[in-house]
């Protein structure tokens, strides 16, 4: 079997007009929806701004679940929360965070999520000390001690602050050469220092909290200029808090060379304790095949360091946009089109697992699932998951898409089967056909991807607008298709180990909190 790479166009065309190949009422319709009436604007814009990031379990992202279910609801589009377990609890307040010596001055800083707050909510001021060089492990044990009252950084300090690539354009070559080696040395000094303390970062933290901190300070830089990525913390007893990389580099030579910092913290956080998660879903019934399903799929869910917005309202807004299209322009579709709006994506694609495992039947009579989770760009790439009959399916169905979305889209069969990544995985791993709608980057790894800078104004709405569109199509046609998906699976190549590699195995979903720790 020849497997290909189908390339319908490499360059962008302005989206003025449309060109439909053949001649179709409804698709015209979803067209004219779509570009001339979206609503991606003010969906997004309440969202983001509004309702703001969905951190798994918090109230914020119970609040968009049930703002999903009055916009559906307002359409005249059957929704429901379906709850598939329960998880941490956790709400955010202020973080604040100044420099008092040996000079004053208000730092960029903001505690991970699921951080206890300092106690009561009030200002702990403190000195600062820097993870120590040790020799093994006994040693860092005896130097535990001294962190008592103090705030400890424990994540490398860096050379600078500026990304590669601004380096790379204005330094001499020699001296880029130089940089490079510079950072590698670095990198690699700080690896041991952490190595021998005998502890990864999570026990390490631990055990810091434990010796009596005030807190612990970190940093993760996301290689852009002022951008930080912002995750979670498991320690429970004393704050975790982020700071942007250029405040961190100042605590750190203070500290190292004995300038005498302090820092007062005051962080305000909620632990909510195990609260019940949902999965938004919705619904419009099927007319000749109501027991086969074509599925819109985004995690609904978001770290919290910003507003969401790439990560994932965009996908989200693209699939709530899409339903309200088909809900105007295909009220009566063959086959029963559904949307999942999933929770728990962030710790391991828990809710859409969960919803699989709990929904063989619709596992059995799924036609596609149709997902986008790379932020905010126009799709551009869909791999058909390891299925090579997907393949004359999607060339098809793209064949009759409007030239100016169908020419910016490369199709790739037989494509991979996703072990993870997003949430078309938990249909794949049971051999039914998922599929991303990949989108080109906008810089997403680096600058709005789990980052501090995630926010309304980054969404490109033209892209968003494009990719309502080019869904809402997709699911009409898949619908209205007379044959059924095919779920052949490739031949998979071999691995590194010369072993041939296997179809992903489904994860069991994580149904609380506890569960993740296992």
């Amino acid at each position: 079997m020849r497997f290909a790479v189908l390339a319908l166009a490499c360059l962008a065309a302005p989206l003025t007009a449309q060109s439909l190949p053949v001649e179709d009422a409804t698709m015209q319709r979803i067209w004219t929806l779509g570009m001339d009436s979206s609503e991606t604007w003010s969906l997004a814009q309440t969202l983001a701004d509004s309702i703001g990031p969905r951190l798994n379990a918090s109230a914020r992202h119970k609040a968009g679940n049930d703002w999903l279910l009055s916009m559906y609801r307002k359409w005249g589009i059957e929704a429901r929360n379906e709850q598939y377990g329960t998880w941490r609890g956790w709400d955010r307040g202020v973080t604040h965070l100044d420099l008092l010596t040996p000079r004053v001055r208000t730092l960029e800083a903001m505690m991970l999520a699921w951080s206890p707050g300092t106690p009561r909510g009030r200002p702990v001021e403190a000195g600062i000390v820097t993870l120590p060089e040790v020799t093994d492990s006994a040693s860092f044990q005896r130097w535990l001690p001294s962190v008592r009252g103090k705030f400890v950084l424990t994540s490398q300090p860096l050379l600078t602050c500026r990304p590669d690539t601004n380096v790379k354009a204005f330094a001499t070559p020699e001296n880029y050469t130089r940089f490079q080696r510079e950072v590698t040395a670095a990198r690699d000094s700080f690896t041991q220092r952490l190595r021998r303390t005998g502890l990864q970062t999570p026990a390490l933290h631990d055990a810091i909290a434990a010796a009596g901190a005030r807190g612990i300070l970190t940093s993760l830089w996301s290689q852009g200029w002022g951008v930080q990525k912002i995750f979670g913390t498991r320690v429970t007893s004393v704050p975790v808090v982020d700071i942007s990389c250029e405040d961190y580099g100042l605590l750190w030579r203070l500290a190292e060379r004995n300038q005498g910092p302090t820092v007062r913290l005051t962080a305000v956080a909620r632990a909510l304790g195990e609260v019940p998660v949902f999965n938004t879903i919705a619904v419009i019934p099927g007319t000749e095949k109501p027991n086969e399903y074509v599925m819109l799929s985004a995690h609904f869910d978001s770290w919290d360091g910003s507003s969401g917005a790439t990560d994932n309202a965009t996908g989200t807004v693209t699939m709530l946009e899409a339903m309200r299209i088909l809900k105007q322009a295909y009220p009566r579709p063959k086959r029963t089109i559904l949307v999942g709006h999933w929770g728990g994506e962030e710790q391991g694609l828990n809710g859409s697992r969960a919803f699989m495992a709990d929904h063989a039947e619709i596992v059995r009579g799924l036609q596609a699932l149709f997902n986008q989770d790379n932020g905010t760009g126009r799709v551009t790439t869909i791999s058909t998951s390891g299925f090579p009959g997907a393949g004359e399916f999607f060339g098809r169905w793209l064949g009759r898409v409007p030239t100016e979305i169908s020419q910016l889209i490369t199709l790739r069969v037989p494509g991979n089967p996703p072990g993870g990544g997003s949430d078309m995985a938990s249909a794949v791993c049971h051999g039914a056909p998922g599929f991303s709608l990949s989108s080109i980057g906008w810089e997403y790894g680096t600058y709005t991807w789990h980052t501090n800078r995630d926010t309304f104004d980054k969404i490109m709405f033209d892209e968003i607008r494009n990719n309502a569109t080019l869904t809402a199509m997709m699911a009409y046609l898949a619908s209205e298709d007379p044959e059924t998906m095919p779920r052949d699976r490739r031949v998979m190549g071999m691995g590194q180990n010369g072993q041939r590699q296997q179809w992903p195995e489904c994860t069991t979903p994580a149904r609380k909190s506890a569960d993740s720790q296992r």
